[in-house]
């Protein structure tokens, strides 16, 4: 089996082709990438086991020729690439709907003439906006942000894939945890790094708007079993582990750095907060239950930083 990932040498990318080079059902990894973070990190350090079977090829999502040519002999395309940008998603509209919206319908335009027998995409749980009241994937999605829309736009044209092939669309809670291409943009990884090197952390509103989350470790293990096996019917999933407030969050990080200090940003606003339900329609296929606490992980997360 040939694998391409797209966005492959992202955050989520890293782990995942880390993890996925040990299956011994994919014979090569395309890792598709056009560096635009200047993140180089899954080149760097020990070798992976079976390094020989991943392939780097510099490219753009928006470059539909290169795309039709890395696709032949493609077998799974698993589509991370994506403009994040964690917390600006309100931020220049066309930033997010070049990439996330055109560049999907892109790549999906050179899957429809290819010989590519399975597809997924990494969509987000943004695209439900905002909600006091737990969603699960019979919400219809009302995104909030330019990020949202344009993820949500992006989901319209793996559509057209539904009939052709199975196609998964898989929308992710905010993800978080160590992976050698660090992302330091979304909270609870920046959280981590502030309250280790600064002792301080900056607290955005009144801190009580839950979020939902999962660990990236977690979300590989779901998405190696989708593009390894065939026993998840096609569809539209959501991936979550766990709904967290951020005071929950920060009391962990008090225990873990108890000289910690944290400072509150427009605290007299009541942010939007987002509850998803955990109880995926995907875990009736995937067991990818969580086996360790909040607290766990981000002591196992401290253990990475080298000082």
């Amino acid at each position: 089996m040939i694998v391409l990932i797209t966005g492959g040498a992202g955050y989520l990318g890293t782990v995942l082709t880390k993890n996925l080079v040990k299956e011994d059902s994919v014979s090569k990894i395309i890792v598709y990438d056009n560096l635009s973070r200047s993140n180089f990190n899954l080149f760097l350090g020990e070798k992976l086991p079976q390094h020989e079977k991943i392939q780097f090829i510099q490219g753009d999502i928006l470059d539909l020729r290169k795309l039709k040519k890395v696709l032949k002999d493609v077998d799974v395309v698993c589509h991370l690439a994506a403009r994040v940008t964690t917390p600006f998603a309100n931020i220049d509209s066309h930033f997010f709907e070049q990439v996330n919206h055109w560049g999907t319908a892109e790549l999906v335009s050179a899957i429809e003439e290819s010989k590519v027998k399975k597809f997924l995409y990494t969509s987000s749980t943004s695209v439900y906006g905002s909600s006091d009241e737990m969603v699960d994937e019979k919400v219809y999605p009302n995104p909030k942000t330019f990020y949202g829309m344009s993820k949500y736009r992006a989901e319209e044209q793996v559509k057209r894939l539904l009939n052709k092939m199975p196609a998964y669309i898989l929308r992710c809670a905010n993800v978080y945890g160590f992976s050698r291409s660090m992302r330091f943009d979304a909270v609870i990884n920046r959280f981590m790094f502030d309250a280790h090197f600064m002792k301080k952390i900056s607290i955005h509103g009144n801190g009580k708007q839950h979020r939902a989350f999962i660990n990236v470790n977690i979300l590989v293990k779901a998405l190696i079993h989708l593009i390894t096996h065939d026993d998840v019917p096609k569809g539209i999933y959501n991936v979550v582990d766990r709904n967290l407030q951020i005071l929950d969050i920060v009391d962990i990080l008090k225990e873990i750095y108890p000289e910690l200090e944290f400072i509150f940003i427009n605290q007299h606003l009541q942010l939007r907060q987002m509850l998803v339900n955990p109880d995926s329609h995907l875990r009736k296929h995937i067991d990818y239950a969580n086996q360790s606490t909040l607290k766990e992980e981000l002591l196992d997360f401290k253990e990475r930083f080298s000082i």
